[in-house]
């Protein structure tokens, strides 16, 4: 919980500097087209002003960081022994990983993220709904994927063959998701450099706090290992 606190607000600061000045355009953008779809010049009312919520980014990804640091410490405890890396750092790592690609990275090459002014308002529940069944099965295929390739080396299959027949595996079930699952919104008449640079400060985000929390957790169960056999 102390590594995902540190690394949430780690992440906090990244998203700060990179997200939220693209986040700022594109609401910029959002506005300036409702603006000239109402002539009485109304608008919603925001509920928290910007300047609120980019102080509560850091208090939302401290909480997170925490969450999802307690919840990463129990599934390492499960993993750990089960791990091929030699170390707890590159345990960590792996699992961290793993994690990543099958929470984030799969579900965005099918789901990339979008600016509030992309997509139907009126869609909003079945996208959602969507997207998380797309995180929980391509979280459900990359465990699936795991534990077929303990079994493959059980059996005695080299790990050239095994990797073959994982990752073959791999590609044709989350290729039946992807056709299975409805298409995402169109982003067709936004400024493509604003979308693209939305997208990319959304992965980089979670990039920073899976990474920073694999090497992070690995780091300090090294330490307290260290400190245990001194």
């Amino acid at each position: 919980m102390a590594a995902g606190l540190l690394v949430g607000l780690l992440t906090g600061l990244f998203a700060f500097f990179v997200g939220e000045p693209v986040l700022d355009r594109a609401i910029a953008l959002e506005e300036a087209s409702e603006g000239s779809h109402h002539e009485d010049g109304a608008h919603h009312e925001e509920i928290f002003s910007r300047s609120t919520q980019k102080v509560g980014l850091f208090f939302a990804t401290g909480l997170f960081g925490v969450t999802v640091g307690g919840v990463f410490g129990i599934g390492y405890a499960f993993f750990r022994d089960r791990l091929a890396a030699g170390s707890d750092l590159g345990r960590s790592v792996s699992l961290a990983g793993a994690i990543f690609v099958g929470a984030f990275l799969i579900p965005f090459l099918k789901y990339p993220a979008n600016p509030p002014s992309v997509g139907d308002p009126s869609t909003i529940r079945e996208r959602t709904a969507a997207y998380f069944a797309l995180v929980a099965l391509s979280l459900l295929t990359m465990l699936v994927a795991w534990l077929t390739a303990r079994t493959l080396k059980a059996r005695g299959f080299g790990a050239p063959r095994r990797r073959i027949m994982v990752g073959a595996g791999l590609v044709l079930v989350l290729a039946i998701l992807f056709v299975s699952l409805p298409a995402g919104p169109s982003a067709e008449g936004f400024p493509s450099g604003l979308l693209w640079a939305f997208r990319f400060s959304s992965i980089g985000t979670q990039l920073v706090f899976w990474a920073g929390l694999g090497l992070l957790f690995g780091w300090l169960c090294e330490r307290a290992r260290r400190k245990g056999t001194a």
